[in-house]
């Protein structure tokens, strides 16, 4: 027989990256289950939970396999499922459709850095389930009425080629912009539709945050989420075109926390990491020019916002390690 070959540093570390995102979900999930009224709703929560279940199982077997430490996670020692609702009803098929939207891209890329085919196959397996729950959570929202479209557009009768480079201009106070593009249309109302879910669930997190610090970085969060809100639905507005309404599903008056300190701020640094993927994506394809100054802006609010969310983790003890490379400098003192 052949023997297996070693995890490599990647796969190690996105293993390690796959169970802490899982848990978290797991944690969340286990409250939206108690709490919901809904049964489908409850239903694709509930299966949603056992398949994320039995994936952890395979991290933990392939983890376990190489000798390497279990990693901590989060346990059911982050979440209360007795306390009131903390949010609307549907809040919690919103949240696992942006969820599954951030793990869809993880896996994705974790897969592009797998060498090993049981990884191989672990992440392509991650990659088609977080598709299934995505599109139910679509459907359900959908049928509630409750997921805003994007704006209509009329269908392009022919073939335009840009002329000169008044195409790009943005920033000439003397000339008319020109309306915005399908291809900017489409990153901006990404960013204002994953804005007001953050905005929503982070002032939920600042109503129950036990820690003066913490509490107090959330209401900053929810301020930064606003921001880029208001000036993305501003943009569309100078173009004439209808930006998305807010959803419903806000955060109810209950102060009584359902998930630890700890958890919330890790939900929070992984909504920033994806908030940074989004913007730039939104940056390499906009082509007026005042767009990617301004999305480089909202990058760097979401980057330092991200650095003080880290440095408060870690002094309260809260920012578990990723597995290391061996310090070759120490290692020969």
């Amino acid at each position: 027989m052949t023997q297996k070959q070693a995890l490599t540093s990647s796969e190690l570390g996105t293993l390690w990256m796959t169970y802490q995102e899982k848990t978290m979900t797991l944690r969340m999930l286990e409250y939206f289950i108690e709490q919901a009224d809904d049964n489908r709703a409850k239903g694709i929560m509930q299966d949603t939970h056992m398949k994320i279940i039995n994936y952890l199982e395979d991290i933990k077997a392939i983890l376990k396999n190489e000798g390497a430490v279990l990693p901590v996670g989060y346990t059911e020692q982050d979440v209360n499922i007795g306390v009131p609702k903390l949010y609307d009803n549907m809040f919690d098929i919103m949240f696992l459709r942006l969820v599954k939207e951030i793990s869809m891209g993880l896996h994705t890329l974790h897969l592009n850095m797998a060498y090993r085919k049981d990884i191989i196959l672990l992440y392509k397996e991650l990659t088609a389930f977080t598709q299934s729950v995505y599109d139910e959570c679509v459907d359900y929202l959908q049928e509630k009425n409750v997921l805003p479209r994007p704006p209509a557009v009329t269908m392009p009768k022919s073939v335009e080629f840009v002329e000169g480079t008044n195409y790009m201009s943005g920033f000439n106070l003397f000339s008319e912009k020109r309306a915005l593009n399908t291809v900017e249309v489409a990153h901006l109302y990404h960013a204002i539709e994953s804005n007001i879910i953050g905005m929503q669930l982070i002032t939920g997190f600042a109503q129950v945050a036990n820690e003066p610090e913490v509490k107090k970085y959330f209401i900053k969060g929810k301020e930064l989420a606003k921001k880029i809100v208001t000036e993305n639905t501003q943009l569309f507005l100078q173009s004439d075109i209808q930006p998305p309404s807010t959803w419903g599903a806000n955060a109810t008056d209950s102060k009584l926390a359902p998930f630890s300190d700890k958890l919330m701020m890790y939900c929070t640094s992984l909504f920033c990491s994806f908030g940074l993927g989004s913007s730039a994506l939104g940056t390499a394809f906009s082509l007026r020019s005042d767009l990617p100054l301004k999305m480089v802006s909202e990058a760097k609010d979401i980057l330092t916002y991200g650095q003080e969310g880290g440095k408060l983790m870690a002094k309260n003890g809260w920012l578990e390690e990723p597995p290391q490379m061996q310090d070759r400098n120490q290692l020969t003192k």
